[in-house]
């Protein structure tokens, strides 16, 4: 058997992706008490990286990894070049709009200022509704953007909304649902199909909920 190398994201996706995999009965190696960033499973056959949630494209794409686990968040964000193989049952959330209750901030004519992690997605969004904007692009606590006026909304990932309330925001529209996705290094995928769908098969059935692309 071809060795794997799998890239995970560290954090709460990564702690329930680690779950899966050793449920699936193939991520034992992994210790997430240990500062070790790589571990290898017992036979050598599997490879396993942790990475910040932004860099498992990256190592993904550049064949350092050959499959990894990612948000559908960032892949909507890249324009990278890999294969989306399989849509998982964590990680769910939605990508919204949001803004002041009071306030509905959609008009035709004036620039909508839009406060976000998330540029590019955000972009392509208001572009297909004609809406022009200006981005502000910021990387973290996105509900202080409309609050000290910086922007009009935010475009942000949404869980259970609690800070937007907390914060006297709301959801004005929900613009996409965002789950966790394997995703392939395309060569890895030709070289090494039988080892990636083997995997993904173990993965499945231990993440019953999900669904296949």
């Amino acid at each position: 058997m071809m060795g794997l190398t799998i890239a995970i994201p560290k954090g709460r996706l990564g702690n329930k992706a680690i779950e899966i995999l050793k449920g699936a009965g193939v991520g034992s190696a992994i210790d997430e008490d240990s500062r070790k960033l790589v571990f290898n499973s017992e036979n050598q056959s599997i490879e396993f990286i942790l990475l910040k949630n932004s860099d498992v494209i990256t190592y993904v794409e550049n064949g350092i990894a050959d499959i990894g686990i990612s948000g559908k968040d960032m892949i909507m964000e890249s324009s990278g070049d890999f294969y989306e193989l399989y849509k998982m049952n964590i990680g769910r959330c939605k990508m919204s709009v949001a803004g002041f209750k009071d306030k509905k901030a959609f008009k035709d004519d004036t620039i909508l200022k839009v406060a976000t992690k998330y540029p590019e997605t955000a972009r392509r969004f208001f572009n297909s509704r004609g809406q022009k904007i200006k981005i502000i692009k910021l990387n973290g606590s996105i509900e202080l953007a409309p609050i000290l006026g910086l922007s009009d909304v935010i475009v942000d990932i949404v869980e259970t909304g609690n800070t937007l309330k907390a914060n006297g925001l709301e959801v004005f529209e929900d613009m996409y649902d965002i789950s966790a996705v394997i995703i392939s290094n395309k060569i890895s995928y030709k070289f090494k199909r039988k080892e990636i769908k083997e995997i993904i098969e173990l993965i499945r059935r231990e993440d019953s909920n999900g669904q296949v692309n």
